[in-house]
C-alpha cells in the first residue's frame, strides 16, 4: 500500500519580502508537522507554486491547476499539484476611506489580489484524482460548504492506495464525495492519458521523432508552452515514447523563473519553461528548443542530430502517418471510402506509443544474446558485449545506435532487464517473439495497423483494467464563484485538530490487514539471436568457395606439401578478408592443437604466422573481436623450438596489431570467458548431484544440459537462491569468486605475452603513448617506436637492466593494472585478491622479458627465409649506381590495372624485388609476388630530377601481414612508387638513401646533373661565383617590399639603379601578386649585370656563335631583317636585328639577337626596356610569310608610379627623377615606331588588308571566320570588364565595341561568368543579322595592332598616341593555379590509394583538377591570335612576366599557322626559340636547383606539349611526328638525361658554357643535346615519325575549341612494368632489338603463337607494332639475313610513297587532282577537316561557326564521316539542280548547285556541278515548311515570280529561286514529301 499524498500545504504571498520588485511565496501552513520516515519534505515548494514568479494582480482570476515533478537526492520523483486562486490581499488595499465612508459600514472591494496556492505532494502519479481533491478543498473554502477543513485535510492525509496490479479503491473525503482510484496492471509501463496524441498535434510526425532521437542521444531538449499543464503533458509524452529506456537525467516539466540557470548545466535533460521567458532561452547554443505553441523545433547548427538507421526510420514515419492521419492513403481516391473513423484520443494515444514499442523491440532485437554473464550469486552481475550486438546488426557505422548504447539510459536497461529471472512485461515478450511478424509486416499496411492496435489494447488496458467505472462524483464550486466580491481569504486551519484527526485514520488503516501483492517473477524469454538489421545479399558472394580455399591451405602447411602451399597462399590471404573466412582459420587451426600445445617446423610457423596476421589485420574495428579472442588461445599454442629449451610461440609475431592494446577488446573477451566458465561450473555441479539410480536417463538430460546457455542456467539459480541454506549461498559465492579470480590471472599471463614485444629493446606496441589513450581502450595507437638500440636489451653480466627496457616494463604493467582494476571490481573480486594480483603482476612482466631474450637471441641466429634473389636492373650508357639494392616490397597503388582491377588480369603487384639508386634514376626491379603470374620481372623507374613529392609512409606489408615503414615517391613523368622496406633493412639505411636522394634531387651545379656527370668521375666543377654585392642594399630592398605588400599596394614594380661605373643596369626582381613566390625578392646571381669582362667569349667569337643560334636561323627563314650597321642598311627594310643583347645587358632571359624597328636606335632600347618587366620589351618573334603581320612579345607593362616607390626611399639611387617620365615617353615612341613599321612593312608586301578593306567584304572566307573569331573572342575576352575604356578606345574598335558599348553587353550578347564562356557555354543564341553586322564592324574597326596584356595593366595603359592599335584584357590562369591543377591532375591519374569514397572517380578527379579548363583558355586564345594575324592584323602578347603563359601562346600560334612548326626541324627550332632562347624558366618551374626547392612543380611547357597533343588529335595528318614524339619531349624535359632544358636563360647557358658546342672540348663536358639524339634516333628508325603525315596546303589549323573536344593524354596514365619507362631505351635499343625481333620471328612460324598483352606491363607499340612499322622491321631483318647493309627506312618510305603515287595516278585521275602524297585516300582532307566544316556562304556558315556548342561538333563530325566515305559519283542523289539561294542578310542571290539527298535527309550545295566538294547541307529534320514566295529586292531579273520559294527551318529562314514556276513546285512538293516521309 502506498500513501495518497505526503503533504498538504497552503502556500500564500510574502508581503514581508518584495525585495527588487519580485515578491516571493511562504508557505502559510503545512500538514503533517512532522517529516515523515520515509519521504522527506520538498525544498524550495514555494517557488514551484508560482513558476513564473509571485506577481499581485489587479483583478480576480480564474483557480489555475498543474502539476510539478520534483526529483529527490534519492531520484524518486515526487509529484506536487498545485492549485492556485486569487484573494483579496488585506496589507496592501488603498487607504481612501472617508469619514462618511466608514459610519455608512460599507466595505470597499477590494484592488488588489495576491495568489494563494493550496498543494499535495506524493509519490504517486494520480493528476484527475489530485485535482479533484485539492478542487474539493477550494470548493468547501469557496462556496462555504457546511463541512470542517480539517477533516477533509486529514482524511486527505491518511488515505492509502494499492499497488499497481490494477486494482481499484473507493474513497471519499467526507465532503459528499466518491472517488475511484485506479491502479494500473503493469507498474512498469507509463501511464500517458492523451498526451502522446497532443504532443503530436502541437508539433507534427517529424519533429517529434527528431525530439526523440535527440533524447535518445542524450541532448538537451527544451519545451516552452504558455500552458504549464501542457508542459508537464508533453514531457510525460516525450518520456513515455522512451519506453523501455528510462530518462535517468534532470526531468523538469516546469522549471520555475528563478532556477533559469539551470538551462546552461551541462548534462543532458527535459525541461519545460513558460513561454513568457522565451527571450531568455534563446541564447542558449546547444539546446534544441521546441516551441509546442507554435509547433516549431529549433536544432542548434552546431548539434548533429544522429536519425534511426534506415529501414527503421521510414518504417517508423510510415506507420505513424498511418495511424495518424488515416485519410492520407485514400485522399486521392476518386470515391473515397465514408470518412474512416480516428481512434479516439486516448486510444490513438496507445496506437502512436505501440508504434515506437515495435520500433525498439526491432531495435534491440536479439540484445539478450548479447549479454554476459559475469556472476549469478549474490547479486547477478551482466555486461552487454556492445561491439557484438553493433557487429552483428551491421551498424558498426551508425552513429545513433552507438550513441544510444553508450548512454546512461541503456546501461540502467541492461541492470534493469539484464537478470534472466525477474518479473516480465509487454516488451519482454515483444522482443522475444514478435520481432520475425513485424519485419514480415513492413510492406502490409493493414496488417501492420492490426499488430499495432493489438499491442494498443494492450497498453489501454494496462491504464483502464476495469470498463465498468464505478461511479464518481465530485462537487465542483459554484459556476463564477472566484469573481464574488467578499470572500474571506482561506481560514488558517487549526493544526492540532488535524494531527489528532491524521493520528486516528492511520490506526484505523493499520489494523486493516495491508493487501501485499507477490511480484510474479518468471525466466525472462530469451528470443532469437541478433541479426542483421539489412538484408545482405552480396555477402554470400563465393563465400564457399573462399572457404574451401582457406581449408586446402591450412592442410597443405600441416602436411607439409610446400609447393602446394605456395601456390595457394596468396589466395588464401586474399581470402581472409572476408569474415567467414576468418572464423573459418581460427576453427581450423584449433582443430590441430593437441593439450593446448602444437609444435611446427619453421616452413609450417611461418606461414601460419603470415595467416594469422591477415586474420588480425582489420580487427580493429570492433565487430572482429570475437576473431582475434578467438586466435588469442592459438597464439599460445602454436611454436617451434629454436634450441634446447628455447621455443619460440607464436604470439611472438603477432603483436603489431592495435587490437592487443584496446581495453575494450580485453574486457569483453574476459566476460565471455568468465561467462563459458560460469556456465561450466553450474552444469557440472548438476551433474554431481545426479542420484545413481538416474544413470539410464542420464543421456537424455545431457542433451539438455549441452543446450543449456548461460542465462539459462542463472534463471534456475536464482529461482533457486531463496530457498538455499546461508552456507550454501556463501560456498556458492566464494566459488564463483575464485573462478573470475583465476581468469584475471589467466588474462593478465595473456596480455603480458601479447604487449611485451620479443626485441624488447624495439618497443612496439605499447608505443609510448599517452596514458590518456590507454583510458579510452581507443584503437588509434600511436606509431612512433622508441629508437631503440639494437645492441642486446639486457646487461646479463651485471644484472642490471637499462632504463628502456623499465619503460616497456612499467607501461605494460600500468596497462594490465588498470584492465584487473577495471574488470575484477565489475565482477565482485575481493578486495585481498586485487591486491595480490597487483602484486603479481611486475613480477610476471619481468620473467617474461627475461625469457624472451633467449627467444630473440636464437631467433635472430635462425636462417634467413629464402627470399628471391635480388635481380640487378640494366642500366644506361654512364649510369651508375649510387645505393646497391634495398630489399622492398613494391605495393600497389590507387591505379588498378596492375592489380587485376576491373578488367582482370593477373595480380602483378604486389612486387617483391630491391629499390635501387643511379646517378640518373629510382628503380625498382623485381617479381610479382602472385605465383600465377609466373617469372615476369616488374620494373617501375623514373628519373630522380622529376621527384616532386617523397615521404615516409607505414604500410600494412600484404605479405607478411605486418606494419612496415615505407617510402612513397611520387614523379612528375606521372609515375608512384610506394615501398615497403624489409626487416633486414635498417632504418639507418633508408635515411641515407633518403639523403642520397636529395642529394641527386638538387644538384649542387649543373654539371653535377647526369646530363653532364654521366660517366664522368671527374672533380665536381665550381660553378661561377655567385658575386654578393649590395648586401644592405638586398636586405633593405627585402624589408621595403615586404612593407609595401602590407599596406596593401597591387603591384610592386622593378627598380632600378643606375651604376655610372660600368652603365650598365642592376635589376632588382620583386614581387606581384600575380607572379608566384619564387621569384624572390633578391639580387641574385643572375640578376646582377657583370662588367663585360665576366663573360667568357670574346665578342666577336661570340657573334659568330650567336649567329648559328636556332633564333638566327629562323629571322633569315622568315625574312625579318639582316644585321647590319645602320649606314649600310638599305631604306626598304623596316625591320632590323640588333645585336645590343650580344652580350646579354640590354635583357638578361632574352636571346642575343633580337629584331626591332629600323627607325629605333640601339640608344633607346635600355630606357624602354625599362617599361616592361625583367626589360623584356616587345620584339618581333614571327612573321606571316602570307599576310605580312608580325608576332610580337614581351613581358608584361610596369605598374604605373609604383616604380617611384622604391625610388623616394633609396638613397643609393643616382638616377634623375625624370628618368621614369622620359621611359614611358620612349615606351610610346617604341610602340609608335611599332605601328608605323607594321603597316609600312604590310604595304610593302603588297597584301595590304588593312587599306582595302572592300576586297575582304567581298570574299566571303575571310567574312565567315571573321565572325568565328569574334564568338572565339568573345569567350577568351573576359566580358565583365567594368573599366572606362573610353580614353584607351579612343576610336572605339571592334573590340571596344564588344566590351564597352553597354547596349551590347546587356541585350544581345549577356556575358556569363568567364569560367562558363571558356568551357564554350556560350551564352549569346547565335542569331544571323547580329553576326553579320560583327562581322561588318569588326571589319571596319580592324587595328593595325592588337595588345593582348593583363586586366590589371588596362588602367595604366595610355593609348590615346596609338592611333591604330587596341589593348585587349585577357584572363588567364597564373602559376599558383597552374601547380594546383598539376597537383590535382597527379592526384587523379597516379592516386597513391584506392579512394575510400567510391563517389570519386577517375574522371570525376579529372573534372575536379581544372587542367582542361586551363588547356583550353590557352588554346582559344591561340586561335584568337592566329585568326588575327590571318585577318592582317599584328599581335603583341605581353602577359605575367613574359616567359610561361606568353611563350605557350607564342609558340602555339606559330604552331597552328605556320606548317613548318609542324615538322620535326620546325618544332625543335620553335621550342629552341620561343622556350629556351626567349627565356623560360626551365630550371626554376621544374624545381631543378636548391633554391627553388620548396616553391612546387609548375609543368608549363606540360601544358604547352598537352595542348600540341590535343591539336594533333583533331588534325592528324598535319604534323611531321607523332604522339610518341610528344611523350619523349615530356619525359626528357624534367629528366636532366639531356642539358638541353637545363638552366633559365641563354644567358645563364652562356655563362655556365653550355651554349655553344665548344670544338675544342672534349666530350665528356659538353653533355649530351636532346635535339641530336632525337635525329639520331630518327635516322635509326621512324619511332617519331607521323605515317599519316599529309600536309594539306591550307590555312591556319583551327581546332576545335571547346570541352568536349579536349581527351585525356594517355601519357598521364600509361605504364610499361615489363621495361619501366620507353623513354629511356629507345636510345640505347638499336642493337638489341634486332636481335629480339629475330628471335621473335624465328618462332613465329613454326608456330603461331597467341600473344597476350597486359595493358600495364608491356610496351603496346613494341609488342604490337602497327602494320608498316613491323613492315619496316621485317625487310630490315631480311635485309641482315642476305648480309646486305641494310637501307636507311626514311629514302624506303620515300620509295613507297612514289611507287603509290604512281599507281594511283594510272588507276584514276580524277581522284587524286592534286597528287597529294599519300598512302592515303583522296578522304584524308576530309578526315583532317573534320573539326570545321568550311561552308564559304555565310549565311549557312553562321550556324556552325558562330556558336561554339558541342552539339555542332558531333553534326560536324557525322557529316565529315560521309565525307570521307562516299565520293560525289556514288552519292544517293534523289533530286538535284540549279537554284539561286540569297545570302545572308544584305548579300546578294548566287546560284549553286543543290543536290537532295532522301537517304541522309538533308539538302546538300555545291558551287557547280563539277564541283566534288560539298560547300554546305540544310539538315531536312530541322526544316519546318516549305512555301511559296514573294520576290525580293536584287533577285535574278529573268525569274517569274512564281519560281520564289522559301524554306523556313528551326534556325533561320532560306529564300531560294528556281529556273522557272514548274520546276520551283516540283523542288517544293520533293522537299514536302521528303519531310512528311521522316
Amino acid at each position: 500500500m502506498a500513501r495518497l499524498a505526503d503533504y498538504f500545504m497552503v502556500v500564500g504571498y510574502d508581503p514581508e519580502k518584495t525585495g527588487s520588485g519580485e515578491g516571493l511565496g511562504k508557505i502559510i501552513q503545512r500538514f503533517p508537522l512532522k517529516d515523515l520516515d520515509d519521504t522527506p519534505f520538498p525544498q524550495g515548494i514555494e517557488l514551484f507554486c508560482q513558476p513564473g514568479g509571485w506577481h499581485l494582480s489587479r483583478e480576480r482570476k480564474q483557480p489555475t491547476f498543474f502539476v510539478v515533478v520534483l526529483t529527490d537526492i534519492n531520484s524518486e520523483r515526487h509529484y506536487c499539484s498545485c492549485l492556485t486562486f486569487y484573494e483579496a490581499e488585506i496589507n496592501l488595499q488603498g487607504t481612501r476611506e472617508t469619514e462618511g465612508e466608514e459610519d455608512s459600514g460599507l466595505i470597499q472591494p477590494a484592488e488588489v489580489f495576491a495568489p494563494k496556492s493550496l498543494v499535495l505532494v506524493s509519490r504517486l502519479d494520480y493528476p484527475e484524482i489530485f485535482r479533484a481533491c485539492l478542487g474539493l478543498v477550494y470548493t468547501v473554502y469557496v462556496d462555504n460548504l457546511n463541512v470542517s477543513l480539517e477533516s477533509l485535510i486529514a482524511n486527505l492525509c491518511s488515505c492509502f492506495v494499492p499497488a499497481a496490479g490494477g486494482s481499484q479503491k473507493l474513497f471519499s473525503l467526507g465532503a459528499g464525495d466518491r472517488q475511484l482510484i485506479q491502479t494500473p496492471l503493469h507498474d512498469s509501463l507509463p501511464v500517458t492519458g492523451t498526451s502522446v496524441t497532443l504532443l503530436f498535434q502541437q508539433l507534427g510526425i517529424q519533429n517529434v521523432l527528431s525530439l526523440f532521437c535527440a533524447v535518445l542521444t542524450e541532448n538537451k531538449v527544451l519545451f516552452h508552452s504558455a500552458s504549464y499543464q501542457r508542459l508537464s503533458d508533453a514531457c510525460r509524452a516525450l518520456e513515455s515514447l522512451m519506453y523501455p529506456l528510462k530518462y535517468s537525467y534532470p526531468y523538469i516539466p516546469i522549471l520555475p523563473a528563478q532556477l533559469l540557470e539551470v538551462l546552461s548545466s551541462p548534462t543532458p535533460f527535459i525541461i519545460g519553461v513558460h513561454s513568457v521567458f522565451h527571450k531568455d532561452i534563446h541564447e542558449l547554443l546547444d539546446v534544441i528548443i521546441a516551441d509546442l505553441d507554435g509547433g516549431t523545433v529549433k536544432v542548434p547548427e552546431c548539434i548533429h542530430l544522429s536519425q534511426l538507421p534506415e529501414p527503421l526510420l521510414y518504417q517508423t514515419q510510415t506507420a505513424l502517418s498511418l495511424v495518424l492521419h488515416p485519410d492520407l492513403e485514400t485522399a486521392d481516391y476518386a470515391f473515397p471510402p465514408p470518412r474512416s473513423a480516428v481512434s479516439h484520443s486516448k486510444m490513438l494515444d496507445k496506437e502512436v506509443r505501440a508504434v515506437f514499442l515495435r520500433l525498439f523491440a526491432q531495435l534491440f532485437q536479439g540484445y539478450r544474446s548479447c549479454l554476459q554473464l559475469i556472476r549469478i550469486h549474490s547479486e547477478p552481475v551482466i555486461n552487454f558485449h556492445k561491439a557484438a550486438f553493433l557487429g552483428q546488426r551491421g551498424l558498426i557505422e551508425n552513429d545513433f545506435l552507438t550513441k544510444v548504447l553508450n548512454g546512461m539510459a541503456f546501461a540502467g536497461f541492461v541492470s534493469d532487464r539484464g537478470p534472466p529471472y525477474r518479473s516480465c512485461d509487454l516488451f519482454d515478450e515483444l522482443v522475444a517473439f514478435e520481432v520475425e511478424r513485424i519485419k514480415s509486416e513492413e510492406s502490409h499496411s493493414s496488417k501492420m495497423l492490426k499488430h499495432v492496435r493489438e499491442l494498443a489494447e494492450q497498453l489501454f488496458k494496462n491504464e483502464n483494467p476495469n470498463p465498468h467505472m464505478a461511479f464518481q462524483k465530485v462537487p465542483r464550486p459554484t459556476e463564477g464563484s472566484h469573481l464574488r466580491v467578499h470572500v474571506l481569504p482561506f481560514p488558517k486551519v487549526n493544526e492540532a485538530q488535524v494531527q489528532d484527526l491524521i493520528q486516528e485514520g492511520l490506526a484505523k488503516n493499520q489494523s486493516v490487514p495491508p493487501a501485499t501483492r507477490i511480484e510474479r517473477k518468471c525466466v525472462v524469454p530469451a528470443g532469437p539471436p541478433v541479426v542483421s538489421i539489412i538484408e545482405k545479399s552480396s555477402t554470400v558472394f563465393n563465400s564457399a568457395q573462399r572457404l574451401e580455399v582457406v581449408r586446402n591451405c591450412i592442410s597443405s602447411i600441416f602436411e607439409n606439401k610446400i609447393l602446394e602451399t605456395e601456390k595457394t597462399l596468396p589466395a588464401a590471404l586474399r581470402a581472409l578478408k572476408g569474415k567467414a573466412a576468418r572464423l573459418c582459420l581460427t576453427q581450423e587451426l584449433s582443430l590441430h592443437v593437441q593439450q593446448n600445445r602444437a609444435i611446427l617446423d619453421h616452413q609450417q610457423f611461418d606461414y601460419i604466422i603470415r595467416m594469422m596476421n591477415c586474420t588480425l589485420q582489420d580487427c580493429s574495428t570492433s565487430e572482429e573481436y570475437n576473431i582475434a579472442a578467438a586466435l588469442l588461445p592459438l597464439t599460445t599454442a602454436f611454436y617451434r623450438k629454436l634450441a634446447p629449451g628455447v621455443s619460440q610461440f607464436a604470439y611472438t609475431c603477432v603483436q603489431d596489431h592495435p587490437i592487443w592494446a584496446n581495453q575494450q577488446f580485453w574486457e569483453t573477451t574476459f566476460y565471455t570467458e568468465v561467462q563459458n566458465q560460469i556456465r561450466s561450473l553450474y552444469l557440472s555441479a548438476k551433474e554431481d548431484n545426479h542420484p545413481q539410480h538416474l544413470k539410464q536417463k542420464e543421456k537424455t538430460s545431457e542433451g539438455q544440459a549441452q543446450e543449456k546457455t548461460a542465462m539459462d542456467l542463472a534463471a534456475e539459480q536464482l529461482h533457486l537462491w531463496p530457498t538455499l541454506s546461508k552456507e550454501t549461498q556463501q560456498q556458492l559465492v566464494q566459488s564463483e569468486e575464485s573462478m573470475v579470480f583465476s581468469q584475471a590471472i589467466h588474462f593478465a599471463n595473456l596480455m603480458v605475452y601479447l604487449l611485451v614485444p620479443l626485441d624488447t629493446s624495439k618497443n612496439k606496441l605499447l608505443r609510448t603513448t599517452a596514458a590518456g589513450d590507454w583510458e579510452s581502450g581507443s584503437n588509434s595507437v600511436v606509431t612512433n617506436s622508441i629508437a631503440g638500440s639494437v645492441a642486446e636489451s639486457y646487461d646479463t653480466e651485471s644484472g642490471f637492466e637499462d632504463s628502456e627496457n623499465n619503460d616497456i616494463a612499467n607501461a605494460v604493467v600500468r596497462f594490465i593494472t588498470r584492465f584487473v582494476d577495471k574488470v575484477c571490481t565489475e565482477s565482485g573480486v575481493t578486495q585481498d585478491h586485487i591486491r595480490s594480483l597487483h602484486c603479481m603482476i611486475p613480477g610476471i612482466v619481468a620473467m617474461h622479458i627475461e625469457t624472451l631474450e633467449a627467444v630473440h637471441r636464437e631467433s635472430r641466429r635462425l636462417p634467413p627465409i629464402q627470399k628471391p634473389k635480388i635481380l640487378r636492373p640494366a642500366l644506361l650508357p654512364g649510369e651508375e649506381f649510387v645505393c646497391e639494392g634495398l630489399r622492398v616490397l613494391l605495393d600497389p597503388d590507387g591505379r588498378e590495372e596492375a592489380t587485376g582491377g576491373l578488367l582482370g588480369g593477373p595480380h602483378i603487384l604486389p612486387a617483391e624485388g630491391a629499390l635501387f639508386l643511379t646517378t640518373y634514376r629510382v628503380i625498382f626491379k623485381g617479381t610479382p609476388h602472385d605465383q600465377l603470374v609466373g617469372e615476369q620481372t616488374v620494373i617501375r623507374s623514373f628519373p630522380i630530377a622529376s621527384i616532386t613529392k617523397e615521404k615516409k609512409i607505414t604500410i600494412q606489408n600484404q605479405l607478411q601481414q605486418s606494419m612496415q615503414e615505407g617510402l612513397q615517391v611520387t614523379s612528375a613523368s606521372f609515375q608512384l612508387m610506394k615501398v615497403a622496406f624489409d626487416e633486414e633493412v635498417s632504418p639507418e639505411v633508408v635515411e641515407m638513401f633518403k639523403k642520397q636522394l636529395m642529394k641527386f634531387r638538387y644538384p649542387q651545379s649543373i654539371f653535377s646533373t647526369f646530363a653532364f656527370a654521366a660517366g664522368q668521375t671527374a672533380p665536381q666543377i665550381i660553378l661561377p661565383k655567385q658575386k654578393e654585392k649590395n648586401t644592405s642594399f638586398r636586405t633593405l630592398s627585402k624589408t621595403i617590399v615586404k612593407g609595401a605588400k602590407r599596406a596593401g599596394k597591387m603591384t610592386i614594380g622593378r627598380q632600378y639603379l643606375l651604376k655610372k661605373k660600368t652603365g650598365t643596369i642592376v635589376e632588382e626582381r620583386a614581387n606581384r601578386p600575380g607572379c608566384n613566390e619564387e621569384d624572390d625578392i633578391s639580387v641574385s646571381d643572375d640578376n646582377e649585370m657583370h662588367p663585360g669582362g665576366t663573360l667568357k667569349a670574346s665578342e666577336k667569337s661570340t657573334m659568330e656563335q650567336l649567329v648559328e643560334r636556332a633564333c638566327f636561323r629562323d629571322y633569315q627563314r622568315l625574312g625579318l631583317g639582316t644585321i647590319s650597321s645602320s649606314s649600310s642598311r638599305s631604306k626598304t627594310e623596316h625591320f632590323r636585328i640588333t645585336a645590343l643583347n650580344r652580350m646579354y645587358s640590354l635583357c638578361r632571359s632574352y636571346p642575343g639577337l633580337l629584331v626591332v624597328p629600323q627607325s629605333v636606335p640601339d640608344s633607346s632600347l635600355p630606357r624602354v626596356a625599362r617599361c616592361y618587366r625583367h626589360n623584356r620589351l616587345p620584339v618581333v618573334c614571327w612573321k606571316n610569310p602570307k599576310t605580312s603581320t608580325l608576332l610580337l612579345r614581351a613581358g608584361g607593362f610596369h605598374g604605373k608610379g609604383v616604380v617611384g616607390l622604391f625610388k623616394s626611399q633609396n638613397a643609393q639611387t643616382s638616377a634623375p627623377t625624370s628618368l621614369e617620365s622620359s621611359s614611358s615617353i620612349e615606351q610610346e615612341k617604341y610602340l609608335q615606331a611599332l605601328l608605323n613599321a607594321i603597316s609600312v612593312h604590310c604595304k610593302m608586301n603588297g597584301n595590304n588588308t588593312l587599306t582595302v578593306r572592300p576586297t575582304i567584304a567581298l570574299s566571303p572566307g575571310t567574312e565567315k571566320r571573321a565572325s568565328r573569331m569574334a564568338t572565339v573572342f568573345k569567350q577568351v575576352v573576359p566580358g565583365h570588364l567594368d573599366v572606362n575604356l573610353s580614353n584607351s578606345f579612343a576610336r572605339g574598335g571592334m573590340w571596344a565595341s564588344l566590351r564597352s558599348s553597354s547596349r551590347f553587353i546587356s541585350t544581345q550578347m549577356p556575358f556569363l561568368d568567364v569560367g562558363a564562356r571558356l568551357a564554350g557555354k556560350d551564352g549569346s543564341p547565335s542569331c544571323t543579322s547580329r553576326s553579320a553586322y560583327f562581322q561588318n564592324q569588326l571589319l571596319k574597326h580592324q587595328a593595325a595592332l592588337y595588345i593582348f596584356g593583363e586586366k590589371s595593366q588596362l588602367k595604366g595603359f595610355k593609348l590615346d598616341f596609338a592611333l591604330n592599335c587596341e589593348f585587349v584584357p585577357v584572363e588567364f590562369s597564373d602559376i599558383r593555379q597552374v601547380k594546383a591543377s598539376f597537383k590535382k591532375l597527379m592526384n587523379a591519374c597516379v592516386p597513391s590509394s584506392v579512394p575510400a569514397d567510391s563517389e570519386i572517380t577517375f574522371l570525376k578527379a579529372l573534372g575536379e583538377s581544372d587542367w582542361f579548363p586551363q588547356l583550353l583558355r590557352m588554346m582559344q586564345l591561340g586561335v584568337v591570335i592566329s585568326e588575327l594575324l590571318e585577318n592582317g592584323s599584328s599581335v603583341l602578347i605581353c602577359l605575367e612576366d613574359g616567359w610561361d603563359i606568353t611563350t605557350q601562346v607564342v609558340a602555339l600560334v606559330q604552331l597552328l599557322t605556320d606548317p613548318f612548326y609542324r615538322t620535326l626541324e620546325g618544332f625543335r627550332m620553335v621550342v629552341e626559340k620561343e622556350w629556351l632562347s626567349f627565356g623560360h624558366k626551365f630550371s626554376q618551374r621544374s624545381n631543378l636547383t636548391l633554391n627553388c626547392q620548396g616553391s612546387g612543380f609548375a609543368p608549363v611547357f606540360l601544358q604547352f606539349l598537352d595542348c600540341v597533343h590535343q591539336i594533333h588529335n583533331q588534325y592528324p595528318t598535319e604534323f611531321e611526328f607523332n604522339q610518341y614524339y610528344l611523350k619523349f619531349l615530356a619525359f626528357h624535359y624534367v629528366s636532366n638525361r639531356f642539358k638541353t632544358f637545363l638552366l633559365d636563360s641563354d644567358y645563364e647557358r652562356l655563362e655556365h658554357g653550355t651554349l655553344f658546342e665548344d670544338k675544342g672540348e672534349k666530350h665528356g663536358k659538353k653533355g649530351i643535346c636532346l635535339w641530336d639524339c632525337i635525329d639520331k634516333i630518327h635516322k635509326r628508325s621512324p619511332v617519331f615519325f607521323n605515317y599519316l603525315y599529309a600536309p594539306a596546303e591550307t590555312e591556319a589549323l583551327r581546332p576545335n575549341v571547346n570541352m568536349s573536344s579536349l581527351k585525356k593524354w594517355d601519357y598521364y596514365t600509361e605504364e610499361t612494368l615489363s621495361t619501366g619507362p620507353s623513354y629511356d631505351w629507345d636510345m640505347v635499343t638499336s642493337k638489341c632489338s634486332a636481335l629480339d625481333d629475330c628471335d621473335q620471328v624465328d618462332v613465329s612460324p613454326s608456330q603461331s603463337k597467341r600473344k597476350i598483352v597486359w595493358p600495364c606491363y608491356d610496351n603496346i607499340n613494341r609488342v604490337q607494332p602497327d602494320a608498316i612499322t613491323s613492315l619496316l622491321n621485317e625487310i630490315e631483318r631480311l635485309e641482315n639475313k642476305l648480309n646486305q647493309s641494310p637501307e636507311r627506312w626514311q629514302p624506303l618510305w620515300e620509295k613507297v610513297k612514289v611507287n603509290v603515287k604512281e599507281d594511283n595516278r594510272h588507276d584514276n585521275h580524277q581522284r587524286h587532282p592534286s597528287g597529294s602524297s599519300a598512302i592515303m585516300t583522296a578522304n584524308l582532307h576530309s578526315y583532317q577537316k573534320r573539326s570545321l566544316l568550311h561552308l564559304p556562304d555565310s549565311g549557312l556558315g553562321e550556324e556552325h561557326s558562330s556558336n561554339p556548342s558541342p552539339s555542332n561538333g558531333v553534326e560536324r563530325r557525322v557529316t565529315t564521316l560521309y565525307n570521307q566515305f562516299t565520293s560525289k559519283n556514288d552519292e544517293n542523289r534523289s533530286f538535284e539542280g540549279t537554284l539561286y539561294k540569297r545570302g545572308a542578310l544584305l548579300k546578294g542571290w548566287k546560284p549553286r548547285w543543290f543536290v537532295l539527298d532522301v537517304t541522309k535527309h538533308q539538302l546538300r550545295y555545291y558551287d557547280s556541278v563539277e564541283d566534288a566538294c560539298c560547300k554546305g547541307h540544310i539538315d531536312l529534320a530541322e526544316v519546318e515548311t516549305v512555301i511559296p514566295a514573294s520576290p525580293t529586292i536584287g533577285a535574278p531579273k529573268h525569274a517569274s515570280d512564281k519560281a520564289f520559294f522559301d524554306l523556313k527551318t528551326s534556325k533561320r529562314v532560306y529564300n531560294f529561286c528556281a529556273q522557272d514556276a514548274h520546276s520551283a513546285q516540283q523542288w517544293m512538293d520533293r522537299i514536302q514529301s521528303c519531310i512528311s516521309d521522316a
